[in-house]
């Protein structure tokens, strides 16, 4: 991770399930956008899974780049990413997800790009007051331990920021 990104928190989680070493290491980049008490999310509508918009970086790309085609792709929203939030470090099975997020801002809209699998999942941006989404990801014990993983990580980062 860049210097600039140094000062920024940064919260390991563990999975009921995991190996230690992980197997596998998946950097990732999340954007965090506000408006009018409302915060963008990924809705992937076949699986019923919240998640911020954003993904895994690519090779030869900072975070900051990766942030900002993410949410391009999946959003279709331009961003500009303005500073680095948090870094949540998520075991879970195998994988270390690495997932940094960034505070950004909406500066124009384009059309999104899914992938074959994001297409499957049925996955649009959606605008939800942060008391509900606070709601949503809260019932992280409830799910499934893939998805009560991911939704802890979103709990953590959304309390968090609403702390700020």
């Amino acid at each position: 991770m860049d210097n600039k990104n140094a000062n920024i928190p940064v919260i390991t989680q563990y999975a009921k399930t995991y190996s230690d070493p992980p197997e596998k290491v998946r950097p990732s980049a999340r954007g965090i956008i506000m408006k009018d008490n409302k915060i963008l999310l990924s809705y992937e509508k076949n699986t019923n899974v919240y998640m911020s918009p954003g993904g895994g970086l690519e090779e030869g790309e900072t975070l900051e780049e990766c942030c900002a085609r993410e949410l391009k792709e999946e959003t279709g929203y331009i961003v500009n990413v303005k500073s680095p939030f948090i870094t949540i470090n998520e075991h879970c099975f195998e994988t270390l997800y690495a997932s940094n997020y960034f505070i950004c801002e909406v500066i124009g809209q384009g059309e999104s790009s899914l992938t074959h699998t994001e297409i499957e999942h049925g996955i649009e941006p959606r605008w939800i007051d942060v008391n509900t989404a606070l709601e949503i990801f809260g019932e992280y014990d409830s799910k499934r331990e893939d998805i009560g993983s991911l939704y802890l990580r979103e709990f953590t980062v959304l309390t968090k920021l609403l702390k700020k």
